[in-house]
């Protein structure tokens, strides 16, 4: 039985053909999210069919999750991204008791029970800060793209502080920062550090235990993962392909009505 998976977020918008048969991910993708979320979709979705050799009929459930999800009519399910979430990563780490989510705009800590199904999360959406966004922000005023931090941060030779926890005042640190002719290295390992101590202070509020994965677009952010689970003092398991793991989940959860 051949299911797809659609995550349709502020930032990227994701695919995944998942083969519940063999439990085989077929085929994955992602791009930038259009002013017109439904364009980015219809284009991944043909090129997933190109790939695969398939029509439309081949496919017996379609899910969809992801900040647009009820955007997109033709699902059999609309599903919560904590969940799909959950299910991507426990389908790549069947031993995960805790998952860290960070995406353009929010960032999630969901924790699994002992029937591997969530049990607790908390969610912060309502600020930048330990999101994507904030690391975006530093690229910019650092002149380089967003691949780069994880490649300047790793050269840093000294931790510097940075003590705001809102971005508009941490924009400003970064620009005194600058001004005082700190590196561009070791200001990007100052924002890595803020954010994992962010995701930290997040984690307080659950009884959260390792195995840790780290999912989510971000998670391709090696220096970050590292300051991530140095603040933790615990490994973080990272899938193959962290961008996508919501819309497998949600390929894995959806059912025919």
């Amino acid at each position: 039985m051949l299911k797809l998976g659609i995550d349709i977020g502020s930032r990227n918008t994701k695919v995944a053909v998942f083969d519940s048969a063999t439990s085989t991910i077929l085929f994955s993708s992602y791009k930038s999210t259009d002013i017109n979320a439904l364009n980015t979709v219809n284009e991944l979705i043909n090129d997933a069919y190109d790939k695969l050799n398939i029509t439309c009929p081949d496919i017996n459930t379609i899910g969809v999750t992801g900040y647009g999800r009820k955007l997109y009519s033709y699902a059999n399910s609309v599903l919560s991204e904590i969940t799909c979430h959950a299910a991507g990563c426990l389908l790549l780490f069947p031993t995960a008791n805790t998952i860290i989510d960070i995406g353009g705009q929010d960032s999630k800590i969901i924790t699994i029970g002992a029937h591997r199904k969530v049990e607790d999360f908390v969610m912060n959406d309502k600020c930048a800060a330990g999101t994507g966004r904030f690391l975006e922000m530093t690229a910019l005023k650092l002149g380089c793209e967003l691949p780069m931090l994880s490649k300047l941060a790793i050269l840093a030779d000294s931790n510097l502080n940075l003590n705001s926890t809102c971005v508009v005042f941490a924009e400003s640190e970064i620009i005194g920062m600058m001004a005082t002719a700190h590196s561009a290295n070791n200001i990007a390992r100052a924002v890595h550090r803020s954010v994992a101590k962010r995701i930290s202070t997040q984690m307080s509020a659950l009884s959260w235990s390792p195995p840790v994965v780290f999912t989510g677009g971000v998670a391709l952010n090696t220096d970050l993962a590292t300051c991530i689970s140095e603040e933790l003092n615990s490994r973080l398991l990272i899938p193959p392909d962290p961008e996508i793991t919501g819309a497998l989940g949600a390929a894995i959860l959806t059912r025919i009505q």
